[in-house]
């Protein structure tokens, strides 16, 4: 996924609770499909994306792993960029030094993709969508958002990204 902002457009990547949520909760392709349809016109236009950390924790239903390997291939950024590794190895330094976390939550995290994504937002000045919300207390799981703001990475809720692209959703009845 190429950086958008140089064309001064703002780069969105999704936490892999977004896509998995929505597709099984509130956005449900057969109640929502215009959510969907949104998504595909912000990916097209490589606004909206994800890393391919992200796209590996993606492995049901089916039809949403489908729709992710549908979408044009740099939708779903490496993480293998010398600059990203260089700056999830500081993440992953700083999660190490905080005793509020315990070791599974220290040693989940440089497993899940939640590191890396923070990691390419920081370096690509892109914005974090996730459900996941800032915790200073949580001790069983290091929240992206707590890394987000460590590292001066702005994030935010997939209501608050919509409402940023000006989205909505029209109900036409039959």
């Amino acid at each position: 996924m190429r950086n958008l902002l140089n064309q001064g457009l703002k780069l969105y990547v999704f936490d892999s609770n977004i896509l998995m949520t929505a597709y099984h909760e509130y956005y449900a392709p057969d109640i929502c499909p215009g959510f969907w349809d949104c998504l595909d016109h912000f990916c097209l236009m490589r606004q909206v994306g994800s890393i391919d950390k992200v796209k590996d924790e993606i492995r049901n239903p089916p039809e949403l792993v489908r729709w992710a390997y549908d979408l044009p291939d740099d939708t779903f950024a490496s993480t293998e960029d010398k600059l990203v590794l260089e700056e999830f190895s500081e993440m992953i330094n700083w999660v190490e030094e905080q005793d509020q976390f315990l070791s599974d939550a220290k040693q989940e995290f440089r497993i899940v993709a939640d590191g890396r994504l923070a990691a390419y937002a920081k370096v690509h000045g892109a914005t974090v969508v996730t459900h996941e919300k800032f915790d200073p207390r949580v001790r069983k799981k290091v929240p992206l958002p707590n890394v987000c703001f460590e590292f001066g990475v702005e994030y935010m809720t997939i209501y608050d990204m919509l409402r940023e692209l000006g989205v909505q959703f029209d109900w036409r009845g039959n």
